[in-house]
């Protein structure tokens, strides 16, 4: 172990800050569409990625999770290609493919042979304009979402309280509507709604291409400019900057559910990347709960005995403003209330204790390590430019390298009073109901 945490930091330390900085070639064709290419010739694959700046924050009011089923819809074909034959089509020529939605994007990708890359060029083009949408696969489909949304959140107690949590933190903020929409909202969705949303967000200019992979650059960006060139730009869609007010007291719901044990979840607003206070956030998460030898599991687990796990997370990679979680399951026999105020102590301690320099090393090599070695697999390194493009730019991937080794105990302290006080939080307990409570 000695000798591996030795070559751990050596690695650290002599790989450059610039190394994901790899060599990218960057276009943007006559109508708006954007091109990024990263040769990587490591392996005989490449991935072909299409990005829309479209997710739950853009819907209309009444119409959360048309992003999301607008996702299953595009591989319901065109006129060109029937249902799911896109997905054949890729699947027989060695690949896979999938997307997903995000409250700020759509993402599609497919993971191909390189000397196939061609494929989903073509086919990605022809669903960006061309796709069909019929009442029979929208109904259908519709009903597909909705079980997923029993399945994923009101058959899940847990998820059920992520959900209610988010809602209440958000009063103003389209953050406050799940990625996957509320079931109200999903009902009333018709063809009509995903045409006209399909129209104005699926666009060459409300889009990106990321390539990454054992490609020559040239010859990507000549079939991409002959394939998407001619497809028509539509009016730019505004994107709306939300200013959510300020919190300025503790919210607090309880959800009666079937559930074995109870629950807490706690959110504090926080600022997303680029801030400069996000790089210190990502540092605190990891102190509190980056494994069973940190603050959360060692006090609530191992010590007292109180929770069966505990931990912390902050996702800062949000156009706006979003949440920092902290979360316990009580074990059998306790009281979720002394939970809560076991974990409120351990956020207290933080807030007035600087934190170690080897805590706040190991924080920063894990999320060093899990950043640099995610680009060994070419999808990963695709996907983190993706990211940072849709955050403001690819350029600022270095930039949250920097800012993570920048990072010093005081400034830990410093974020932990800045943000996690009780009037910034939220708090959410689940609340098991017996089947006699039920009935």
């Amino acid at each position: 172990m000695k000798y591996f945490r030795l070559f751990f930091i050596f690695v650290l330390l002599f790989f450059p800050s610039s190394a994901l900085d790899a060599t990218v070639t960057e276009h943007i064709l006559d109508n708006g569409l954007k091109v990024i290419i990263i040769e990587e010739h490591k392996a005989p694959v490449a991935t072909f990625q299409v990005w829309y700046r479209a997710g739950s924050t853009n819907e209309p009011l009444g119409k959360s999770g048309l992003s999301h089923l607008l996702e299953h819809m595009m591989f319901k074909g065109t006129e060109r290609y029937g249902p799911s034959e896109l997905s054949m089509i890729i699947q027989r020529n060695g690949g896979t493919d999938n997307a997903y939605t995000t409250k700020d994007y759509t993402a599609y990708f497919e993971l191909m042979p390189s000397d196939k890359i061609f494929l989903p060029i073509a086919l990605e083009a022809d669903r960006m304009q061309n796709l069909t949408l019929k009442d029979r696969e929208v109904v259908a489909e519709r009903s597909v979402v909705m079980e997923e949304r029993r399945l994923r959140y009101e058959d899940d107690p847990q998820n059920a309280l992520y959900e209610e949590v988010v809602a209440t933190a958000y009063k103003t903020h389209p953050y406050q509507r799940p990625v996957i929409g509320w079931m109200s909202d999903l009902q009333s969705i018709e063809k009509e709604d995903l045409q006209q949303y399909y129209k104005q967000y699926y666009a060459p200019n409300n889009a990106f291409i990321i390539v990454v992979g054992d490609v020559t650059s040239d010859e990507i960006l000549k079939k991409i400019r002959e394939t998407y060139g001619d497809l028509e730009a539509a009016p730019a869609p505004k994107h709306h900057r939300f200013d959510e007010p300020e919190q300025k007291g503790e919210r607090r719901i309880y959800l009666r559910r079937e559930a074995e044990l109870p629950y807490l979840f706690m959110a504090y607003h926080v600022p997303s990347f680029p801030h400069k206070d996000s790089f210190a956030l990502d540092v605190l998460a990891l102190i509190l709960s980056g494994g069973k030898s940190t603050r959360l599991y060692q006090t609530l687990v191992y010590e007292k005995q109180m929770a069966l796990g505990a931990s912390a997370s902050y996702h800062g990679f949000y156009k706006d403003p979003f949440l920092f979680f902290a979360s316990a399951t009580a074990a059998p026999g306790k009281d979720i209330q002394d939970v809560e105020a076991l974990l409120n102590h351990e956020i207290e301690r933080i807030k007035k204790e600087i934190p170690s320099e080897y805590e706040v090393q190991k924080a920063k090599n894990q999320i060093e390590a899990s950043f640099i070695f995610d680009q060994d697999s070419i999808f990963m390194q695709a996907m983190k430019y993706g990211i940072f493009e849709m955050l403001g730019g690819w350029k600022n991937i270095n930039t949250y390298l920097e800012g993570i080794r920048n990072v010093t105990p005081q400034d830990v302290t410093d974020i932990a009073g800045k943000y996690l006080g009780a009037e910034n939080r939220t708090v959410g307990i689940l609340i098991p109901k017996t089947e006699e409570q039920g009935q």
